[in-house]
């Protein structure tokens, strides 16, 4: 089965083997060390390089959090008021309940393959096997491009929030952002996971106390405030009727919110990319699947629940541009209430939030990039790793664009720059399809060759109906995604852009790779299922994790 998975992906031009230093030295004895080697890929499924170049640094805990930290950010915290104000507060929650499903059945899928290929750059390695080496490609190279973006985006944007408090140049305060994200970057894999795991938990800390003090508001507990109850949901009412009128217009109403909803709950996909990078991953990458989707689904809909309940979908505020605090709902809602303190946390939170997504998208791009280094698809320059695991030039080319963040000083290159970023917005979709379509391929090598699912590291009966629920939800919503631009009078080639041209790039890498590598759509029978089984069973960290105690259950943490 080994020479029949060789033979079926022509990853490089020079075969199986990698160098990666000079030829005449032999493996190195630890990661990152710089005397020369070279490192053979025997066709193994988790190569030589990942088990000699990186550490194993993040644990359970680090793997929940980084989920967590990476769904949990401005879109909660900041774009809420948008979506009450596009499709009412019932809109709004049935969209993001309905995106919610998805994205349980995206974590499930992940989970399943992940345990089985825990490998680097996740899903993007997992199309390699599973479905065709030009799709690992496409979507690989789509995934390194948008999260390279979205780092001076990030810091951009955490300019704007500083900037509620200071009137410092953006200069300034960009050279700060990039040193500091530079330095979590280079360091050891255990500093980001501890980084990420404050972040979370501050985040997740605010989102308790904003759902527990919109309650309390909603309820009549501060004093000269009278009980809302669920007021707006009567008046002005449930729905907003958008673009149209009646019970159409509602629909498209709860549709656009569905839309946006789906880039708020992105990030829940990348705890799977530095797999070869956490302890037991074969364990704990499922267990904490199956955890985050669910707590990250119940704080979006508590907190749609309660802002539908304190903002009237048609206050003029919930439209505010201005990219701070001030457009927080829950902001809004304190104000109202004489609760002045609120604005200046939920920026500082947004703020960590901010910069929390920046790290998110370093990781995940050198990541990614380091997977597709392994199997060819980029220069074998990203392979080499420093003394504590990190693919350092894979990080120096995620810096060299961090230095678009400069743009913002300029706002004429502000706008030239949103283009760009414009670009990657339906990079999520795109992500979240290729997860399912990994998944479904999977379970159907194992009919073809005739190997019971259940012998997976992981496995749950649900998804071989979740999985296309993922994967036909996706689709739709990624092709309807900008329907707005079509109706009459309201055509925006932004809109357009973002909502669009990410599809024909990724055809056209997809087929142009495929074009000039010659690679072949994976047969079932060919699929390594055995390899990775016994790869699965031999693997020493491939431990059962101890049965979980009450607190731990019930822990909305890490537990």
């Amino acid at each position: 089965m080994e020479g029949a998975f060789k033979d079926s992906h022509p990853v490089s031009s020079k075969g199986d083997e990698h160098v990666v230093h000079d030829v005449e030295n032999p493996p190195p004895p630890h990661p990152g060390s710089d005397a020369g080697s070279v490192i053979v890929d025997d066709g193994r499924i988790v190569t030589q390089h990942e088990q000699i170049g990186l550490l194993r640094g993040l644990s359970q805990r680090h793997v929940q959090m980084i989920a967590i930290a990476g769904a949990i950010g401005t879109g909660l915290f900041l774009g809420l008021g948008s979506s009450i104000a596009t499709g009412g507060p019932l809109g709004a929650l049935l969209g993001y309940a309905l995106v919610g499903l998805i994205v349980c059945a995206i974590q499930f899928a992940l989970g399943e393959v992940s345990a089985l290929l825990p490998v680097t750059g996740s899903f993007v390695r997992h199309a390699e096997v599973l479905v065709d080496p030009a799709l690992a490609f496409a979507i690989g190279w789509n995934v390194v491009y948008g999260c390279f973006i979205s780092v001076p985006s990030e810091i951009s944007a955490s300019v704007v929030l500083i900037q509620y408090w200071t009137d410092i140049n953006a200069a300034v305060w960009v050279t700060v952002l990039i040193v500091v994200s530079v330095a979590v970057a280079v360091s050891f894999i255990g500093v980001y996971g501890e980084i990420e795991f404050i972040f979370a938990i501050l985040k997740i800390l605010l989102v308790v106390f904003v759902v527990v003090l919109g309650l309390v508001i909603d309820l009549g507990g501060v004093p000269g405030k009278p009980r809302l109850g669920f007021h707006y949901w009567k008046h002005p009412g449930p729905f907003v009727e958008y673009i149209a009128s009646g019970s159409w217009g509602q629909f498209l109403g709860f549709w656009a919110v569905m839309t946006n909803a789906v880039y708020s709950f992105a990030g829940v996909e990348s705890l799977a990319m530095a797999a070869a990078e956490t302890k037991n991953p074969r364990q704990n990458i499922p267990k904490a699947c199956k955890r985050v989707f669910a707590r990250v689904t119940i704080f979006y809909l508590l907190a749609v629940l309660i802002v539908g309940m304190l903002v009237p979908s048609t206050d003029p505020r919930l439209g505010d541009d201005s990219g701070t605090a001030a457009t927080s709902p829950f902001v809004i809602a304190a104000s109202d209430a004489g609760i002045n303190a609120i604005p200046s946390i939920v920026n500082a939170v947004c703020l960590a939030s901010a910069w929390s997504a920046s790290n998110q998208s370093i990781l995940a791009g050198t990541r990614t990039l380091y997977g597709l280094a392994i199997k060819g698809h980029a220069p074998k320059l990203f392979l080499k790793t420093n003394r504590w695991g990190v693919p350092y030039f894979c990080v120096s080319l995620q810096v060299a664009f961090s230095f678009l963040a400069y743009m913002c000083v300029s706002n004429s290159a502000m706008t030239v720059f949103w283009w760009f970023v414009d670009l990657t917005a339906a990079g999520s979709l795109i992500s979240w399809i290729a997860i399912a379509l990994n998944h479904i391929r999977l379970l159907q090598a194992f009919k073809e060759q005739g190997i019971s699912p259940h012998t997976l590291p992981w496995h749950n009966s649900i998804t071989r109906y979740s999985s296309w629920f993922a994967l036909i939800g996706c689709t739709v919503i990624l092709l309807t995604g900008g329907f707005a631009v079509f109706t009459k009078g309201s055509w925006d080639p932004a809109t357009f852009v973002s909502s669009y041209l990410d599809i024909p790039l990724v055809l056209f890498a997809y087929g142009g790779y495929k074009l000039i590598r010659r690679t072949k759509i994976v047969p079932l029978s060919m699929v390594p299922i055995r390899q990775a089984l016994d790869e699965a069973e031999n693997d020493p960290e491939n431990v059962p994790l101890t049965k979980d105690t009450i607190w731990q259950k019930i822990n909305i943490f890490w537990g």
